[in-house]
């Protein structure tokens, strides 16, 4: 691997507090202009990880670059050519939208007129004029991210910036950040909604006790753990027949949906065909109403590769096989 290929690029990344060893020998190689999505439940290392990355906090063990300066010889270097958005909007309640902006610009020596047209850009033009404590958490959120683009950086790190947002707030902070990368800036995502990762990553970090477990781009991750079949049956009191169905085509252990009459099963079996499905359903005299196979989603691909849901604190849980 070249540091000259790679805006972010970690080895080995080790970081401890106290008794919690949060990061064990954490790996990460982020290609520029791409998006990465790092993934992992609460406690796995991600906001650590993050925080080595930008220079809040040395790392004990290991080395790491990103947009070519070592984050512990160069941090100048570093948070000269990156910036960050953090879980929680960082901006001055008391002044408006237009004054927070302008502000930062004036620190950074950005042109005034930065302000303005991140102001258009952002559909926050209309709320500049009041102060940002009666704005709502989605204006707040992209005033945030407005604020780390007025000097657009090399790397942006995002650590869950939609965390609480509605879908149309979600959507629009997904809309900027697809821009963002295809104008060639790299950009570290963390967070806990598989859809997001889904829909703007080309890579995924699995990141488990402190370590990259996984990666991939989600087919690849989606694809390890092969597909998703699933039956709904006419009769509710077929559900049983229907799971031993499954159980037998699939070797996975089903998973039944009594309000839904649906009863679903991974399977890595590349013969097992929709009219396979149904054909084996109707022999065993299990009436359906619909059937389906396709790829699973990446919550099913979290749950089997990790043993844990994004949001569940480490620790095993029991999961379908």
């Amino acid at each position: 691997m070249t540091t000259t290929t790679y805006a972010v690029l970690s080895e080995g990344l080790h970081k401890r507090y106290g008794e919690v060893h949060a990061l064990r020998g954490l790996d990460l190689a982020v290609p520029e202009g791409t998006v990465c999505g790092v993934l992992g439940p609460n406690g796995a290392g991600k906001t650590t990880a993050v925080r080595v990355l930008t220079t809040l906090t040395a790392p004990d063990a290991g080395s790491a670059r990103v947009a070519g300066c070592d984050v512990v010889r160069d941090p100048a270097g570093v948070r000269g050519r990156i910036a960050v958005t953090g879980q929680y909007a960082a901006v001055d309640g008391d002044l408006t939208g237009a004054e927070n902006l302008r502000l930062f610009a004036r620190l950074l020596r950005a042109p005034r007129a930065r302000a303005d047209e991140l102001l258009e850009r952002f559909e926050l033009a209309g709320a500049a004029g009041r102060p940002v404590r009666g704005w709502s958490g989605g204006m707040r959120r992209r005033l945030d991210l407005a604020v780390s683009l007025i000097v657009p950086p090399r790397v942006l790190f995002l650590d869950e910036p939609t965390t609480g947002l509605d879908p149309h707030s979600r959507n629009g902070i997904w809309d900027t950040v697809r821009a963002l990368a295809h104008q060639g800036t790299t950009v570290l995502l963390t967070t806990q909604y598989l859809e997001e990762a889904d829909r703007l990553a080309d890579e995924i970090v699995l990141v488990d006790d402190g370590r990259a477990a996984h990666r991939g781009s989600p087919a690849e991750l989606k694809a390890l753990i092969g597909g998703w079949a699933e039956v709904v049956v006419a009769d509710p009191a077929r559900l049983a027949d229907a799971a031993a169905l499954l159980d037998r085509l699939t070797g996975s252990v089903p998973v039944l949906d009594a309000d839904r009459q649906t009863v679903g099963a991974l399977t890595t079996d590349p013969t097992l065909t929709l009219p396979r499905l149904v054909r084996a359903a109707d022999a065993a005299g299990v009436p359906l109403l619909d059937a389906a196979l396709r790829p699973p989603t990446l919550d099913a691909v979290f749950l089997r590769l990790t043993g844990r849901s994004p949001a569940s604190p480490t620790g095993p849980q029991e999961v379908p096989a």
